[in-house]
């Protein structure tokens, strides 16, 4: 399929009104998608660098990370009952290693951190005692708490515990009161997606990969969707992948970072002019 051709006849093909949805959608999708993502970098990077510099690692009892205007944080805290900070890695928008700031320091929470920790721990305590959450061979729960404007959230996501795979589904988005109690709980993917990174496949290098979503999981990406492609996609040969849903196909650029939705209805029109041109 020709995506240039694609891109020129998307705006012609498309309702406006539609068009205009679901580039809102997308638009909140991906802004969604960047906050995990910026999340887990700074988890990913947190970790490397404060484990090194810590001597003590039978007082840690976890870490979380979020962030603030254009820098990212990720803290470690203790066992304790009353638990404190005990390290703090603060990251540019570039996660450029070398400007990294650690202090290596006790202290106690933030307000914001004690939100995000008390989120966290909730989300725990409802992980040990729901049947909701699965748990597969090979992977971890990994726990993102949010807050973003009004909205608290905990984002469970399922990562790979080996090398060689990126592991898209088995996700769950746990809402928030303003107390931090639980308001709402849902699985986002139906079931768990592994995808080997084998950069080639019968000989040849794979470029593209796929998956597809259930009418529950949404017609567009999730933010954990995006999240995942940002995170693993710079690790696989990978150029593109499409997710698939009963409406809508949505291709992610891995180079240029960037997501491109179609409908079905664009495709097939798309395809139908393809097959006259071929014709001619």
């Amino acid at each position: 399929m020709n995506y240039f051709l694609l891109l020129l006849l998307v705006f012609s093909l498309t309702s406006s009104h539609a068009q205009t949805n679901i580039d809102k959608q997308k638009k909140e999708i991906l802004a969604e998608g960047m906050r995990l993502y910026r999340s887990e970098m700074a988890s990913w990077y947190g970790t490397d660098l404060f484990l090194p510099r810590y001597e003590n690692k039978e007082n840690i009892g976890g870490y979380l990370s979020y962030t603030e205007n254009e820098n990212a944080t990720c803290i470690f805290f203790s066992k304790k009952p009353n638990p404190q900070v005990l390290g703090t890695i603060t990251f540019n928008q570039n996660y450029e290693l070398e400007q990294a700031l650690i202090d290596i320091t006790t202290r106690d929470f933030t307000k914001k951190e004690l939100d995000l920790y008390t989120l966290r721990q909730v989300a725990l305590e409802d992980i040990a005692q729901d049947t909701l959450y699965k748990r597969y061979r090979n992977t971890q729960l990994n726990l993102v708490p949010l807050i973003h404007g009004k909205e608290k959230k905990v984002y469970v996501l399922t990562g790979p515990s080996i090398s060689g795979v990126v592991i898209f589904g088995n996700d769950y988005l746990i809402t928030f009161n303003k107390d931090n109690t639980i308001r709402s709980k849902k699985q986002l993917h139906k079931n768990i997606i592994p995808i080997n990174t084998n950069e080639t496949e019968n000989g040849h290098l794979v470029l593209s990969t796929i998956h597809s979503h259930l009418p529950e999981t949404g017609h567009l990406p999730t933010a954990t969707d995006i999240c995942t492609l940002l995170l693993y996609s710079p690790f696989t040969t990978w150029e593109s992948h499409l997710i698939i849903s009963d409406k809508y196909r949505s291709i992610w650029d891995c180079k240029k970072s960037d997501l491109l939705v179609l409908s079905n209805e664009v495709i097939d029109k798309i395809n139908q002019h393809q097959d006259a041109k071929d014709k001619d």
